[in-house]
């Protein structure tokens, strides 16, 4: 190391940064696959009630304890931690597809499609996400699908923000300019010049959309307004589970909102690593 120059450093600083974050990566996708393996594979017979068991503390045969009917909380926290990822992942991809369509629009429709672009990233701004939600989810009947839908129509404006500055940078690119002059339409432009670009900072948007989704998604759950209460989710968990708090039933709550804090914190990491091999000056 001593023999190395100032760039021989920050070559091997950079290229250890960057094997660091490849594995990170690895590590959080293998934890994500195994929730939502676990939850899809979990033996549904322990979910039944089984009032010998009913209100028993964590323990090496009941790790998260066991609820008011004796169903295994565990079990429980992992089928609502995979379907709190199915419905994140739905909706982020809605949300970011909306984001792309709306960035290469305003940079390529046009000032009459930018300005238009713009006030609507502006109006969605203005509400906060939640309550422009719990709008779309009551007027689509609730639901996974007033879920996935009020997910996808809410999140997108920060996103579209970004992809459309980047867009618009793109639009006064020497290649994009010549492409235009030799008669190649806005579509064709859009498609094969700009969208390759614009991959790396909307695949990470899509990333870091996640943790927003999933606390969402059981925030309205956990008010009554998303899921059915006879499907496994945090935020019905967490909702049913207030009434018991008072009796000293503390891992009702406290365990499975640790595991939900754990999943989002996984997904913040991973848009997070994502984002550093994306960008080099970065990592």
């Amino acid at each position: 190391m001593n023999g190395l120059g100032a760039k021989g450093r920050v070559f091997l600083r950079e290229r250890n940064m960057r094997r660091r974050s490849a594995a990170m990566i690895v590590i959080c996708l293998m934890l994500l696959f195994a929730v939502v393996l676990c939850g899809a594979l979990a033996d549904d017979e322990r979910l039944a009630a089984r009032p010998e068991l009913r209100n028993q503390p964590p323990s090496a045969a009941f790790w998260f304890g066991t609820d008011w009917l004796g169903r295994d909380m565990f079990v429980r926290t992992l089928k609502g931690l995979a379907t709190s990822i199915q419905v994140g992942l739905a909706g982020a991809a809605v949300s970011s597809l909306i984001a792309a369509a709306a960035g290469l629009i305003a940079a390529t429709g046009g000032k009459t499609a930018d300005r238009i672009v713009s006030w609507l990233i502006d109006l969605f701004l203005s509400v906060p996400h939640l309550v422009t939600l719990i709008l779309i989810a009551f007027v689509c009947g609730g639901g996974l699908t007033g879920i996935v839908v009020g997910i996808g129509l809410t999140h997108w404006p920060g996103l579209a923000r970004l992809l459309r500055a980047e867009a618009l940078q793109l639009k006064s690119a020497p290649f994009v300019q010549v492409s235009a002059k030799l008669g190649r339409s806005k579509y064709w432009i859009a498609v094969r010049h700009m969208l390759p670009h614009l991959a790396p900072q909307w695949l990470i948007g899509f990333l870091l959309m996640f943790p927003h989704a999933i606390l969402h998604e059981a925030s309205i759950t956990f008010l009554g307004l998303g899921l059915s209460p006879h499907e496994p989710a945090i935020g019905i968990i967490l909702n049913e589970a207030m009434r018991y708090l008072s009796n000293g039933m503390w891992w009702l709550a406290i365990c499975p909102g640790a595991a939900l804090v754990f999943i989002v914190r996984l997904f913040g990491i991973l848009g997070e690593r994502v984002r550093l091999l994306a960008e080099p000056k970065r990592s």
